[in-house]
């Protein structure tokens, strides 16, 4: 099942109406409700204790920074956070909610409203927020195979017990597996620009349940919904909606209905499996949680969040269109990553062509961190490195073609541009006598190159001009030597 057979055989009738919920692990060092560790990557229940354990008699207790990193994300979205809300409890069964409840919020939740916007070939599309809140992870269920006695069982690992996560859900304003995948991309691009968590998808720091239904085109009312559950990566929730939506379809086609159910998306069979069917909230008997007060911010404590935000990555890249000239496309790409628009600045700071700055990190910075599997932050070249190589091209010391050269060679030492330009003595001949002088030995070095040209073969100033730059060792600028070479041979031109 592809995306092109849902636009050719299905979108031309139906119209898809998609919602994201997305839970999102918040970037603190210890959990929500106790001071067990967050690390990802420890030996199955190492980071655990009573509270997040639910061993009776233990009471939880709030994690600030949590509040304050939950905050910073409703307020950077618009939300309208509230003065008060309330933590509730969830009831349901599970082997991994050792508690046999989840810590999270319903009626009174952190934050209410709010949107997210991504461009999507070129268009702007803004999907609007339901709410924000706050809750507590799971643990995590790990099946079991091989030879031993746990073959075929499942264990539990309650080291994720009490991570902190906010949930994010939106409207259904998505109407395409692309547009969810653009939505959720740019979601996580907002919460890592904030600090608020590392979004790292492969880890479970970033997961996402899709809820999806189909109506006939033109019409307004929803169909029923069927909801997919834990996708964690942009790959499974495009494919599992495209597949969800095509199987819709053939289920109404064939005038047959769509029951509200949950699912699991099997990534290697890339097909949908029934988990259970779909709970409305009353399934999970909601009411506050009697060991936790309200949580009630002061408006002062709110305004305070919100002068703290940092530029937002759609500011940053308009003032870099309207102040620095950039096309839109470039202010995009390098407002991709706060570090990667840090770095940005940091060299047009020192190098104030601010193009000539944007295209080298869009060509050969980005395609060496891609190389290497690295984030700007551990890149050798430092933003003012990257900028002293600039200026030497810029005052005409450095060819285009050498400074690619230097570059490499300072993305794999950490040395600076000067220093290896010295050292392999590659300094670009600026004094125009020295250039004329090597095109004259070129010249005079092909006599019958010469003749040829001088009789009508125009084509070979390519020649000489790759010769002068075999001799020189490309360290003549091409268009000054251009200019000289063309002025040598119209030269002889006329003595001949």
């Amino acid at each position: 099942m592809t995306t092109q057979t849902i636009a050719e055989r299905i979108l031309e009738r139906y119209e898809p109406v998609i919602g994201l919920e997305v839970h999102c692990q918040l970037l603190t060092e210890s959990k929500i409700f106790c001071a067990c560790s967050t690390r990802f990557g420890a030996e199955p229940n190492r980071q655990v204790c009573p509270i997040c354990l639910g061993h009776p008699g233990v009471l939880p207790v709030l994690n600030r920074h949590v509040v304050e990193l939950a905050v910073r994300f409703a307020v950077a979205v618009g939300a309208e956070v509230r003065a008060e809300s309330v933590f509730a409890r969830k009831n349901y069964f599970y082997p991994d909610l050792p508690k046999g409840y989840q810590i999270s919020q319903y009626e009174l939740p952190l934050a209410l409203g709010g949107q997210i916007t991504f461009r999507d070939d070129g268009a702007t599309k803004t999907v609007h927020l339901t709410r924000v809140h706050l809750e507590e992870d799971a643990g995590k269920l790990i099946h079991a195979e091989g030879g031993d006695r746990s073959a075929g069982s499942s264990l539990v690992d309650f080291n994720r017990s009490g991570v902190p996560l906010i949930e994010i859900v939106s409207e259904p304003d998505l109407r395409t597996p692309r547009e969810a995948h653009l939505y959720l991309q740019r979601l996580r691009a907002l919460v890592r620009w904030l600090g608020v968590s590392d979004g790292n998808m492969e880890e479970g720091s970033l997961r996402c349940d899709a809820n999806v239904s189909l109506r006939p085109r033109g019409t307004t009312g929803l169909g029923t919904k069927t909801e997919i559950k834990n996708l964690n990566s942009f790959r499974h929730v495009e494919r599992s909606l495209a597949y969800e939506i095509e199987r819709q379809a053939d289920l109404l086609q064939r005038g047959e209905r769509v029951a509200q159910e949950t699912l699991l998306w099997d990534a290697a069979a890339e097909r949908s499996e029934v988990m259970r069917s779909k709970e409305e909230a009353h399934d999970y008997r909601y009411f506050p949680d009697p060991d936790l007060l309200p949580l009630r911010l002061s408006s002062a404590e709110i305004e305070a969040a919100r002068a703290a935000l940092p530029e937002l990555p759609e500011a940053r890249a308009a003032r870099y269109v309207r102040e620095l000239g950039l096309p839109e496309y470039d202010a995009q790409v390098l407002c991709e990553t706060r570090e990667l628009s840090d770095y940005f600045e940091q060299a047009v700071a020192r190098h104030r062509d601010a193009k000539r700055v944007a295209n080298w990190i869009m060509t050969e910075v980005m395609a060496r961190l891609n190389e290497k599997g690295i984030a700007i932050g551990d890149f050798p070249v430092p933003a003012a490195g990257l900028a002293e190589l600039l200026d030497l091209v810029a005052g005409g010391s450095l060819s285009g073609k050498l400074a690619k050269e230097v570059f490499a060679v300072m993305a794999e030492s950490g040395r600076p541009a000067a220093e290896i330009v010295t050292e392999r003595g590659i300094e670009q001949i600026a004094d125009e006598e020295a250039i004329q002088e090597h095109v004259r030995a070129v010249v005079d070095a092909h006599p019958d190159q010469l003749a040829k040209f001088l009789s009508g073969k125009e084509n070979l100033l390519k020649f000489f001009m790759g010769e002068l730059m075999k001799r020189t060792r490309g360290r003549v600028h091409p268009e000054r030597a251009l200019a000289l070479m063309q002025s040598e041979l119209e030269r002889r031109r006329g003595a001949s």
